[in-house]
């Protein structure tokens, strides 16, 4: 005789998980196995083990171990999944996974058009696609105080990427430079920064008498040396 399952047994047998984490997570770039490996995470939690190993994730999921460590990897890259340390009462060094960068960016997510346009998952991915590569930790890190300390929106740091590209001068200490002028000046949008842009080629445009030269050759004048700083 099957043994039936009561009302009561499946409610104790719940995981608590954040709406915002279902109806958000495209708008921190994660994918449906990104998610999911964040759930195994969320769920090993509630079972006292704060840190499973690639090996016991990936037996609950699709995926083999060395895609779930490379997944593990991106989440602290995107600044959704931190490890931290802490002592036992042995004195012993314990890690643990701790999931508080994610929560935080879920409960924080502007309503903007613009900045859910050009979101933060997405922007370590529209760096990569633009140098053909992936990001070092070191550009990373940047990337991650440019979001955090100097909360720069993702348009406007977008915007910079786009500069940079433009300027042919694609390199992070170019993109930094654009960033911090635009923050000297109070610039916070991206048409705040387009008009910037444009206000300093005309006044260069106006100044400089141009020589003669090859119809071929790009009057480098009017472009803003983001290097050097303006006037």
């Amino acid at each position: 005789m099957t043994q039936s399952i009561s009302i009561q047994h499946i409610l104790q047998n719940q995981l608590q998980i954040p709406i915002q984490l279902i109806s958000n997570y495209k708008e921190l770039g994660l994918s449906e196995t990104e998610v999911m490996v964040i759930l195994q995470i969320h769920r090993f939690s509630h079972g006292n083990n704060d840190f499973p190993t690639p090996e016991e994730l990936s037996s609950y999921l699709t995926i083999n171990e060395k895609e779930c460590s490379e997944i593990l990897r991106k989440l602290i890259q995107k600044n959704l999944l931190n490890i931290n340390q802490t002592e036992n009462e042995k004195k012993q060094l314990c890690e643990s996974y701790c999931l508080n960068p994610l929560w935080q960016k879920l409960f924080h997510i502007e309503d903007s058009s613009e900045d859910s346009e050009y979101n933060i998952g997405t922007i370590f991915i529209l760096f990569e696609q633009e140098f053909g590569r992936p990001l070092s930790p070191f550009e990373i890190e940047m990337v991650n105080a440019w979001l955090d300390e100097d909360e720069i929106s993702p348009a406007l740091i977008k915007a910079g990427l786009r500069e940079s590209v433009l300027m042919g001068k694609l390199n992070f200490t170019y993109i930094d430079r654009i960033l911090r002028d635009w923050k000297k000046k109070g610039i916070s949008s991206v048409d705040e920064a387009r008009e910037s842009s444009r206000a300093f080629r005309e006044r260069q445009s106006r100044k400089q008498v141009q020589p003669k030269q090859s119809t071929n050759k790009v009057d480098q004048s009017l472009y803003y040396n983001w290097l050097e700083g303006g006037d």
